[in-house]
């Protein structure tokens, strides 16, 4: 892994010299993707506007919260957010940096010190106030460093967070905000899945009874035609047209969205499941629906959490599936958010922790064909 900086400045060095529309073939048996010069740039750009941010205790501020309907309630306003820290962290590792090394070495050792402090006795990461999805972002990006630099202490901690997750998984076999609800959600469910894959993936304990149970809280939460004919909302002709999304929670009747589907197609290729009715028909609703939802509400002017949320685990699932799925998804993805990006480097983020959850999260979909992080490798 030492050779990713070095590796990423000549891919940077090749993709300034090269017409905008260049083939470069980054890593191991990847196809070769499109990366152009504007978005190489906008990774740059993007992750010194987060290295002039960071806090000199190694974290990112943000709005300590949670999601109210379509708002954001804030319960701390501009305070250390391990979550935040959590993403930035990780888009500094997707471009290739590494604790100790390179240009911004220092930055991710700064994080990482950050995070490991965070780590309860029983394993929860959290901070002032943060849940799981904080927590399922730690582990993750916890996950990541080991995987990458076998650090010891890394490892004892990031053990003791999945265990925590492990603990947490409620009798649905899924996750809730709090830790031990009774309730889930997708929304939480992907977070937790994709961290124990990372975890799982470099040798970390993960019971297989955990895997299984989760994959079936997933798959029952697919729309389908079955469930529409249950469900409280009945088969009424525009409900039908939301076949392959994912509900919100696993009863009928629940909501289901974009953002939702993508979680849920997510969450079954983290649990090991790649060939799924559910999954044919989750990326068949996320291409039918990309254009519409990058227009719903404004929220890819405002930088609202639904939109980057939505693209994030969007992105990771049409990756996995390859080929045009992924290629046609990415380039409508791609130009909607460079224009996003603001001439300091940052992302918005107007409901939300803020503009460094924003502009982690848009680098880090920018980064994903870059290959770096192993939970972005097919």
């Amino acid at each position: 892994m030492k050779s990713f900086a070095w590796l990423f400045a000549a891919l940077t060095c090749l993709a300034l010299a090269a017409p905008a529309r260049a083939q470069l073939t980054l890593a191991g048996d990847v196809d070769p993707v499109a990366i152009t010069e504007e978005q190489m740039k906008a990774v740059e750009r993007g992750l010194a506007w987060l290295a002039a941010q960071q806090n000199d205790d190694g974290s990112w501020s943000g709005d300590v919260g949670f999601k109210l309907n379509q708002g954001y309630q804030a319960t701390a306003v501009d305070k250390p957010h391990v979550g935040v820290t959590s993403l930035a962290g990780m888009a500094f590792l997707a471009g290739g940096h590494l604790p100790g090394r390179g240009r911004y070495g220092a930055t991710v050792e700064k994080a990482l010190a950050f995070v490991l402090g965070c780590v309860q006795n029983d394993g929860y990461i959290t901070r002032g106030g943060t849940r799981m999805y904080s927590h399922a972002m730690s582990a993750l990006f916890l996950a990541e460093i080991y995987g990458m630099t076998h650090k010891t202490e890394v490892r004892d901690k990031l053990q003791k967070a999945v265990d925590f997750i492990v603990a947490s998984q409620n009798a649905e076999g899924a996750w809730r905000y709090e830790p031990y609800a009774a309730e889930s959600d997708m929304s939480i469910v992907v977070c937790q899945v994709v961290a124990l894959r990372a975890a799982r993936n470099i040798g970390i304990r993960v019971p297989k009874s955990v895997v299984d149970r989760a994959a079936r809280y997933v798959v029952d939460s697919a729309v389908t035609e079955d469930s529409l004919t249950r469900s409280y909302f009945g088969p009424t002709a525009n409900y039908r047209d939301e076949i392959g999304s994912f509900h919100y929670q696993k009863q009928d009747g629940s909501r289901s969205s974009f953002p939702l589907t993508a979680a849920g197609v997510t969450a079954l290729h983290g649990l090991g499941i790649y060939s799924d009715d559910a999954i044919d028909s989750g990326v068949g609703f996320l291409r039918r629906n990309l254009h519409e939802f990058n227009r719903l509400n404004g929220y890819n002017r405002r930088g609202h959490y639904f939109f980057w949320y939505g693209h994030y685990y969007g992105v990771q699932a049409m990756y996995t599936a390859g080929g045009e799925v992924w290629e046609s998804y990415f380039s409508v993805v791609r130009d909607e958010i460079l224009r996003m990006q603001e001439p300091s480097g940052a992302f918005p983020n107007d409901t939300g922790p803020g503009r460094a959850f924003g502009t982690a999260m848009g680098v880090l979909i920018l980064e994903i064909p870059f290959r770096f992080l192993p939970i972005f490798q097919r």
